[in-house]
């Protein structure tokens, strides 16, 4: 007959029989012999100690709460919460098999029973903590992102932290990251925490494609804040052993070190993340935009006198040959050696033709800043976006034959004006975007061109930022009739003349005709008197000359 109640014996029994039976018996010697065959189960079963059994038993009871208070099992079993910090050992055995999580958050500690734990006490088998072994480098980095999310959440402690990072190197030692790691021998310095804080700056930087690294992204690492002060400090003075081997270093803030943010360095990118793409989805945009010089179909373009004179000009430095004289020279004698240009004027007049014509001309790829890219929702994401996209020109500009050109392209809501006394954090990060892409100006060693068409909205600490400021106006009559010539080979010089002094037309609005004449060609064959069908395309491209009615209410 016992046989068969043993038999009938699972772990959700046992624990169910064990919590019935602690009920209000201040867990006495007597509730230990009535409850001493569900505590054996339990303890064979899971491989526990007796006192461990019943603790896990106590915290399964109450596994539908989020944050398991030690004074409520204190209540369950009458007796005083001293005698339950008597199990305390044992409840930190519990955690370390990841049975349960305890919080520590504010001086406060609670626990939870993870969802993984019940889903295998329900179907009485022993819970194994998942190995993570043979991972790809990816791979050892989302296991990475789960541990730092439970210590930022205060749900493992710092040791058990270790533990864990530790187990996952030791099962997947084949990897280049942590053969590197392991090779730093970091161990050495500051015992653990130099190794721990590498691997936290390197899954900043490959998970959140953070390389802005505030002390607010690093405090939560640490269980004690006299420990993290010492780290703060040396952090700071710039003689952390991470800085010693040449793995971080501080950023710079308008030319001047900030102390309070970090980086990793291009040698620790390069030493340690060769199983890696680096590039975050906001870097894969940036470089998915990337116009290569010899794919920019050539346009012939036409200017007026003052126009032509300041972009021949501004060509001529572009040229590779020039653009080298005159960089090293602006370096010799201590100036800002960044080429700022800003292209102003109406729509359609031929800014940004006019920066992919001196991009093919002078061989110069072209990296496009897509506003909608760069601009989050979410606070703080579009200042790091911005950063991100200034790193990535930089390191362009170190390994690219010949330095491309920055586009900010319609550039009108990057470049406004600053708002004062920005409150509300929307303004506060507009005003954050306009200062970080200032002081990015300031430092600039490369070629920066922004188009826009409402130069008069363009904060003025953006003004004498800008080397080149060319304003692109309307052509003239004779620029109009070289554009239709040249856009529409088949019009004659008569039909040119008149079609440019009966419509001040944009070279893009002309070009918009010119689409639509082709369009027209292809559907319906040659124009029988091509001077009236460009008239009509004319006379819709021109809104104002639409019957004008009032909207609103009568």
């Amino acid at each position: 007959m016992e046989k068969k109640e043993n038999e009938a014996i699972d772990l959700l029994m046992a624990f169910e029989q064990i919590v019935e039976m602690a009920e209000d018996s201040q867990l006495s010697d007597a509730f230990y012999r009535k409850a001493d065959k569900y505590i054996k189960y339990v303890s064979a079963k899971l491989d526990l100690s007796q006192k461990q059994s019943v603790m896990l038993a106590l915290f399964v009871n109450r596994s539908y709460e989020v944050e398991i208070q030690m004074e409520e099992l204190s209540k369950y079993v009458k007796c005083s919460t001293v005698r339950i910090l008597r199990y305390m050992n044992d409840i930190d055995e519990l955690e370390k098999k990841e049975f349960i999580r305890c919080r520590r958050s504010k001086g406060k500690i609670s626990y939870r029973v993870p969802l993984e734990f019940l889903e295998a006490v329900k179907r009485n088998e022993k819970y194994l903590p998942k190995k993570y072994t043979g991972l790809s480098c990816q791979e050892l980095f989302g296991v990475l992102e789960e541990i730092f999310k439970l210590r930022e959440d205060s749900e493992i402690t710092y040791d058990i932290m270790v533990e864990n990072i530790e187990s996952l190197f030791k099962d997947n030692p084949k990897l280049e990251y942590v053969s590197r790691v392991e090779n730093y021998e970091l161990d050495y310095y500051l015992g653990e925490e130099s190794k721990m804080l590498l691997v936290l700056f390197s899954h900043l930087l490959v998970n959140n494609d953070d390389n802005y690294i505030r002390f607010h992204d690093l405090d939560f690492l640490y269980d004690y804040k006299m420990y993290w002060y010492r780290v703060k400090s040396l952090l700071s003075k710039g003689t952390h052993p991470l800085f010693d081997l040449g793995l971080i270093e501080h950023n710079n803030d308008d030319g001047m070190v900030d102390r309070e943010s970090f980086r990793m360095t291009d040698k620790a990118k390069t030493e340690l993340f060769s199983e890696l793409c680096l590039q975050s989805n906001a870097r894969d945009k940036i470089n998915k935009d990337i116009v290569r010089s010899d794919k920019i179909a050539e346009k012939k373009l036409f200017y007026g006198e003052s126009i032509q004179s300041q972009i021949n000009e501004l060509s001529q430095l572009l040229d590779e040959s020039h653009y080298k004289a005159i960089h090293c020279r602006m370096k010799e004698s201590g100036f800002r050696c960044g080429f700022t240009c800003l292209f102003y004027g109406s729509p359609g007049t031929g800014k940004t033709e006019t920066v992919l014509q001196l991009a093919r001309q002078t061989g110069r790829d072209i990296i496009q800043v897509n506003v909608a890219d760069i601009k989050s929702c979410w606070v703080g994401e579009s200042e790091k976006n911005i950063k991100n996209l200034f790193d990535t020109y930089r390191e362009h500009v170190k390994k690219d034959a010949i330095t491309p050109i920055l586009l900010f392209n319609e550039a009108d809501a990057l470049i406004n004006k600053r708002l004062e006394g920005a409150q509300s954090a929307v303004n506060k990060m507009e005003n954050s975007i306009l200062n970080i892409i200032l002081q990015e100006m300031e430092n600039l060693d490369g070629i920066l061109i922004a188009t826009t068409n409402l130069a008069q909205n363009m904060d003025t600490a953006f003004e004498r930022r800008f080397l080149y400021k060319i304003k692109f106006e309307r052509p003239t009559f004779d620029a109009r009739v070289n554009i239709w010539r040249t856009i529409i080979p088949t019009l004659n010089e008569e039909d040119s003349r008149y079609l440019a002094n009966k419509y001040d037309f944009s070279g893009g609005q002309i070009e918009n005709i010119a689409r639509h004449y082709t369009i027209g060609k292809i559907l319906h064959g040659e124009s029988k008197d091509i001077r009236k069908e460009l008239s009509e395309y004319c006379n819709n491209e021109r809104l104002e000359s639409h019957d004008k009615r009032n909207i609103g209410f009568f």
